[in-house]
């Protein structure tokens, strides 16, 4: 006999029990009855909206994956004809401008086909910019640290104070539309999120993989090497300072403080805190790392020292985050702490899978970064889009731009030897020129805060897709026109068109000079012994091979401490 269980029964003896029934037997009547719970079925509406959604994931996914190959194929195709005009970021670029206006047109769910901030920061940007670190070349990278981290810590600043300032002025002139004519931190917001000189953009300069890396340091361009390491070294710096930056403006933007003169100093010794911890938190990870591998016996199990190599990648990324700090500029550090010494420690089977899967995965995230990038002209949904403003901040750009380059080269030059390790007037116009911005500032734009936030998302956004397709088209003829090709005659000052505004303008300083060239010499003595003798000792790597093929070693003719 079945009964529910609103029955009750007196004087029962339970002779069964578990999660879907439950016997007992009544011991008045000898009647054994069974409970069991109600059984949900499933409705046909579920169903069918399980199935809706399952149909329309798996659309999403073919046309993902239709997509990218378009791309990929298409860059070989440009690569393969040495289309310079056309770099590969830009293909993705106009690709994802076709299928979001077809999109558009279309579908009313435009979800799938919308940039989002969140995804950008956690899940495709990490991959790329540990392999950036992870694959630097060090010595170009380090012998050059100084104009870099002039470009990169006093540039970033410059350049947002300088676009912030000028975006407020002409906006209280009635000359701009849709920014806050009150609030001087919105403007400065713009101007720190639009400072970043996106390290997506410069990763392609690394030769080592194809596709996307097009631009200067590609085999077909022979990229002069000196501008190659300034290029490089700021781009990848400096998007993580332009971060850090932003989220310091970020707390003042609601604050009842005004950020004055009395403020800044605070400001920025808050900045420069972040960036140090940041820093500290990728060297720090990077060494543990290091140290298990070094002292255990996982390289005997090659799959999973890679993979274990690629979730501690994401460890740092998300330590650095959860706490507040830069975790582009943990993570960059962390791959280059990781290639020094842990690179030694896998096995050979793991060194060549690591090195290749990196490149991969940093290659098919670019691209599908630019294709959203792309995607988001029509899916974006802005409803503000001030043309004049898009216009204007392009033009803000390069007047902010110029007035970091070229003070900030002239006080790199005065502690530079003369000859090839001067920053000359020809590699600062090509510097100038070569400040593309790309999804760094695109996804900070779209954390904007306040109304007026879908202008300056739009207003990103075209200049992002302004310097990628035109000023990076135009990167092979710039590279020729100033004789920024190796194997080019770049020192037959007879025929530079600026020999004579680069002699006015060359500064020497020989007291710099040999203050310069004595902490280099003293630096490179103390380093050497301190990572032969102790690091290497405890974090692997291979001693006297590295120093002599100067991986990360300073040259003579280069300065690790350039001023």
């Amino acid at each position: 006999m079945d009964s529910s269980p609103c029955d009750v029964v007196y004087n029962a003896t339970i002779i069964k029990s578990n999660s879907s029934i439950t016997i007992i037997e009544d011991t008045s009547t000898n009647e054994t009855i069974v409970f069991a719970p109600p059984t949900l079925s499933p409705t046909v509406e579920n169903i069918d909206a399980a199935e809706e959604v399952h149909q329309f994931d798996a659309d999403a996914a073919l046309l993902l994956n239709i997509t990218l190959i378009c791309c990929t194929m298409l860059a070989y195709y440009v690569k393969k004809n040495k289309y310079y005009f056309l770099p590969e970021s830009a293909v993705a670029m106009l690709v994802g401008v076709v299928i979001g206006g077809i999109a558009r047109l279309s579908v009313t769910d435009l979800t799938l086909f919308s940039f989002s901030p969140e995804l950008f920061f956690f899940v495709l940007l990490p991959p790329i910019i540990f392999e950036a670190g992870y694959s630097l070349e060090k010595k170009g990278f380090f012998d050059n640290i100084g104009a870099i981290c002039l470009y990169t810590f006093g540039g970033t600043i410059i350049s947002a104070f300088a676009v912030g300032w000028l975006t407020f002025v002409f906006a209280q002139n009635g000359l701009i539309g849709h920014v806050d004519q009150d609030n001087a931190m919105e403007a400065l917001l713009f101007g720190a999120l639009i400072s970043a000189v996106d390290p997506i953009m410069f990763h392609q300069l690394n030769s080592a993989v194809p596709f996307q890396r097009d631009r200067m340091g590609s085999p077909e361009l022979q990229c002069d090497t000196l501008l190659y390491s300034l290029v490089f070294g700021e781009s990848v710096l400096n998007d993580a300072v332009a971060i850090v930056l932003f989220k310091t403006f970020h707390k003042y933007y609601n604050s009842d403080e005004i950020l004055d003169g009395s403020v800044i100093p605070a400001a920025l010794f808050s900045f420069f805190t972040m960036t140090v911890l940041s820093i500290f938190v990728g060297v720090s990870l990077g060494l543990l790392v290091s140290y298990i591998y070094k002292h255990t016996s996982i390289s005997e199990f090659p799959k999973l020292e890679a993979s274990l190599l690629y979730l501690f990648c994401y460890l740092c990324y998300a330590t650095a985050e959860a706490f507040g700090l830069s975790g582009i500029m943990a993570l960059f550090f962390n791959g280059v702490v990781l290639s020094h010494y842990n690179s030694y420690n896998l096995s050979t089977t793991a060194q060549t899978t690591t090195e290749q899967f990196f490149a991969t995965v940093a290659v098919t995230m670019e691209t599908i970064i630019f294709l959203y990038m792309g995607l988001s002209v029509f899916t974006g949904r802005f409803k503000n889009w001030d043309i004049m403003f898009s216009l204007l901040g392009l033009l803000f750009c390069l007047i902010a731009r110029a007035l970091n380059i070229f003070p900030l080269s002239l006080i790199a030059n005065c502690c530079r030897r003369k000859g090839e390790n001067r920053i000359s007037l020809k590699t600062q116009c090509v510097l100038w020129f070569a400040g593309l911005r790309g999804a760094i500032a695109f996804a900070l734009s779209m954390n904007m805060p306040g109304p007026n936030s879908d202008s300056y998302a739009s207003a990103t956004l075209f200049i992002c897709m302004f310097t990628t397709i035109v000023c990076g088209g135009f990167t092979e003829n710039i590279l020729t026109r100033f004789g920024m090709k190796q194997g080019l005659d770049n020192d037959d000052d007879a025929h530079d068109d600026f020999t004579g505004v680069e002699n006015l303008i060359s500064t020497e300083s020989p007291l710099a000079r040999r203050l310069s060239a004595d902490l280099q010499e003293r630096y490179r003595s103390f380093w050497h012994d301190f990572d032969d003798n102790y690091m290497k000792e405890l974090f692997g790597g291979d001693r006297v091979p590295d120093r002599q093929a100067g991986d990360y070693e300073l040259s003579e003719q280069n300065d690790l401490y350039d001023f």
